[in-house]
């Protein structure tokens, strides 16, 4: 089987194999990719689970005339061994390798780079509408994840593309949340054309005739019948031709579909319903767990190691049932994040104060701020990557009300190997225009509780902001304590330099003072900002720097200077950050030290402009 896969370096390949050799190439891609996933890290359970949609998509059409856009995207490692970068998965999500995520620049047959959800279809359309106006006969297929279709823009794209009758538009929805069963084999291939037809409605009215005791049976089975069909009268109300469902795992059913919905006009539908983690029993166990994974060995399967400390997202998690039970208000809130943001515990301990709202960040945002109209104090715990999608709530539904919802940022700054899609680099620059807000970045686990505390006492929208992964090792007391609000706190006593830390930085801000005799300060708060101390900084040294895991473009550095500038203060400031581009995958300490942002780096770059100070001034140097 793994020598038929050697023999596809492109879909022109596969569209030469007979339908009989399908079933043993998914065999072999399915092995290959958990064999490349084990060995790099990456998502296994949604891969496996397309696999055979993947393959037939690209036997039946012509890619990459034809345009495939995938909804999320972290579902296209077979899409992408297929298009001829089988020898590149080696280098998956690795610095300088194969991204995880579609992107153009990648391959001619990534259509359209996704890595956040519900986009596919208002890009297809795009691309149908593209087509239609050029006069080409080119199809535009998405596929979108059932989880997407919560994404109130996928329904945008829905109610917009039903209006044209004349563009070759495909929707798939692969429903991989739903076990397969029976009815979802060959039989529902047909129970699905029969009951969305007369035949259902022939069935009703004679239901009506017939005596109380079978009438009674009837209606039972008329209101399965009924749950059977939702999606389409759903569906079609949006104007699209509704087909399905049909079993995303059987090429006898995915090819003549696909190759029936080719030869039609307008708007088509198809749900398909697959298996997360399919044909790899530990990942169809367990989807979660093996969803995004490290390097792992395929035949004992994932072994858990415990950290010797705990994840941001874990002292987040404690936090928040610790500070549940101190007020009954609290009320947690989560787009679809409930396990990597770690609110399982919460869940479970205050079930009826959990809200999981799905792939839904604007709803989450403005549901929040409804519910403290009505007296609660909502958390939202959102990565930073995706409450962009929320900014116009935030700032119109929150922020202008001035109401009291708390928003723990998970994911801020640089986050490895998912790459600049989901990078949290942007967050200060956006959130500190915003009137209102108040914004903290804790420097290790125990000032993350605390600023957590702060952030919830405090009457007003309140933002911590904290990166991915594991602290620098902290004790956590468990205490609720808050702290004063704008107050930043020296950690270092030096000379000549004065290096203000935002967050995450402050470990190497320290280590690089070490080698300069320099002053450290952790600023903790962005906003307000402690303008005390960075105005007394200014007036003891004569270098004032900035270190902070995010864009120098309109971050804490520029706020920083802000306030000098404001001060009517003249003092040299160099601020440290990242660069005004997207910064590829990779491991975060690669990308530091890439970016010279790790000791070293901050060092070296300290030493240089300091240099220039001490030239331009003829004094001596620390």
């Amino acid at each position: 089987m793994a020598r038929l896969l050697d023999t596809i370096h492109d879909p022109a390949d596969l569209r030469k194999l007979s339908r009989a050799q399908l079933a043993p190439l998914a065999n072999a891609l399915r092995d290959f990719i958990v064999e490349s996933v084990a060995r790099t890290g990456g998502h296994l359970s949604s891969n496996l689970g397309t696999v055979e949609l993947t393959i037939a998509l690209h036997y039946v059409f012509n890619t990459p005339a034809d345009k495939l856009i995938w909804d999320v995207g972290h579902q296209t490692y077979a899409h992408k061994i297929l298009t001829g970068r089988r020898e590149k998965m080696k280098t998956l999500r690795q610095l300088g390798g194969m991204s995880g995520f579609p992107k153009r620049d990648e391959s001619p047959y990534d259509a359209f780079g996704t890595a956040h959800s519900s986009t596919s279809i208002s890009a297809a359309l795009g691309m149908a509408l593209a087509a239609k106006i050029k006069k080409e006969n080119a199809h535009a297929i998405a596929v979108i994840g059932d989880g997407a279709m919560t994404g109130g823009m996928a329904f945008e794209g829905l109610n917009n593309a039903g209006v044209y009758d004349d563009i070759r538009l495909l929707v798939i929805l692969n429903d991989n949340d739903m076990s397969i069963s029976p009815p979802v084999g060959a039989l529902n291939r047909h129970l699905a054309h029969l009951l969305s037809g007369k035949f259902y409605a022939a069935a009703r009215h004679v239901g009506k005739l017939l005596p109380p005791p079978v009438k009674e049976i009837a209606r039972r089975l008329e209101e399965h019948a009924k749950g059977m069909i939702v999606p389409a009268a759903l569906f079609e109300e949006f104007g699209f031709n509704y087909i399905g469902p049909i079993d995303g795992h059987d090429f006898d059913a995915l090819v003549p579909t696909l190759q029936n919905l080719k030869q039609l006009a307008g708007p088509q539908f198809l749900h398909v319903v697959t298996r997360k983690g399919n044909g790899y029993k530990l990942a169809e166990a367990d989807p979660v767990l093996y969803h995004g994974l490290g390097k792992f060995c395929p035949t004992e399967g994932v072994k858990p190691v415990p950290s010797p400390t705990p994840t941001y997202a874990e002292v987040f998690g404690q936090w928040l049932c610790d500070m549940a039970v101190y007020d009954s208000r609290l009320l947690g809130i989560t787009p679809a994040m409930r396990e990597g943001s770690g609110m399982v515990p919460f869940s479970s301990r205050f079930s009826d104060r959990f809200f999981d709202v799905g792939i839904a960040e604007q709803h989450a945002v403005t549901c929040a701020a409804g519910l403290a109209c009505e007296g609660f104090k909502p958390v939202v715990a959102i990565y930073s990557t995706f409450l962009q999608r929320a900014y116009d709530q935030l700032v119109h539904d929150v922020a202008i009300q001035n109401l009291d919802v708390t928003f723990a940022l998970d994911r801020a700054g640089l986050v490895g190997a998912d790459g600049e899609t989901h990078a949290g680099n942007y967050d200060l620059a956006y959130l500190r225009c915003i009137p209102n807000i108040l914004l903290m970045t804790p420097s290790d686990e125990e000032e993350c509780r605390r600023l957590l505390s702060t952030a919830f006492q405090h009457r007003g929208p309140a933002v911590v902001r904290y990166p991915r992964g594991c602290g620098p090792g902290a004790v956590v007391t468990g205490s609720l304590d808050t702290v004063l609000i704008g107050k930043a706190k020296k950690r270092r006593e030096g000379k000549e330099v004065a290096i203000l830390a935002f967050g995450a930085m402050l470990g190497s801000a320290l280590s690089a003072a070490d080698m300069l005799d320099a002053s450290v300060v952790d600023m903790r708060f962005v906003k307000p900002m402690d303008t005390a101390m960075v105005l007394d900084m200014a007036r003891e040294h004569r270098l004032l720097v900035t270190v902070e895991e995010g864009t120098v473009m309109g971050g804490a550095g520029s706020a920083v200077a802000e306030v000098l500038a404001g001060s009517g203060i003249s003092k040299p400031l160099l601020i440290l950050g990242l660069p005004d581009q997207f910064i590829p995958h990779g491991e975060t300490g690669q990308l530091l030290f890439l970016h010279r942002l790790d000791a070293d780096g901050i060092a070296d770059r300290i030493r240089q402009r300091f240099s220039q100070i001490v030239a331009e001034s003829g004094a001596g140097s620390p």
